[in-house]
């Protein structure tokens, strides 16, 4: 092989595999957790969630999306906030004598497909929620 084609050849597979990294970095959805990671405790013992998803997936039925808090064994729905793109938010009760709160969330939506719509469902990375004494 001559010099050139070499040249041309790792040119190439350098091309490749750039082209092949940046794909697999780009995120077709992406989460942005909007709950605080620590919040006092409040005498009602209620706490907002809210959680903000952006998809990029031009398929997506937004009609269909569901959001919802896993909290342990316990599932709230979230409700889209009003004016605002692409948020969701919810009060999740926690008993007075727990501190900390794992969670995560779990987006649900359909999206067009042939020969019929499919169902998709992506959960968050867990997070975790530690209330302080109150002030």
């Amino acid at each position: 092989m001559s010099k050139s084609w070499r040249t041309v050849w790792t040119a190439l597979a350098l091309a490749m595999a750039v082209a092949v990294v940046g794909c697999a970095t780009m995120s077709l959805n992406t989460i942005t957790n909007l709950t605080p990671s620590r919040l006092p405790r409040k005498d009602n013992d209620q706490y907002w969630f809210s959680v903000e998803f952006d998809s990029r997936q031009r398929t997506m039925i937004r009609e269909s999306q569901r959001t919802l808090v896993i909290v342990g064994d316990e599932v709230y729905e979230m409700n889209r906030v009003p004016l605002t793109a692409n948020r969701w938010e919810t009060l999740v009760p926690v008993p007075a004598d727990q501190s900390v709160v794992n969670y995560f969330y779990r987006f649900e939506y359909d999206y067009k497909a042939i020969p019929e719509p499919q169902f998709m469902v992506i959960d968050s990375k867990p997070y975790r929620l530690t209330i302080t004494s109150a002030w």
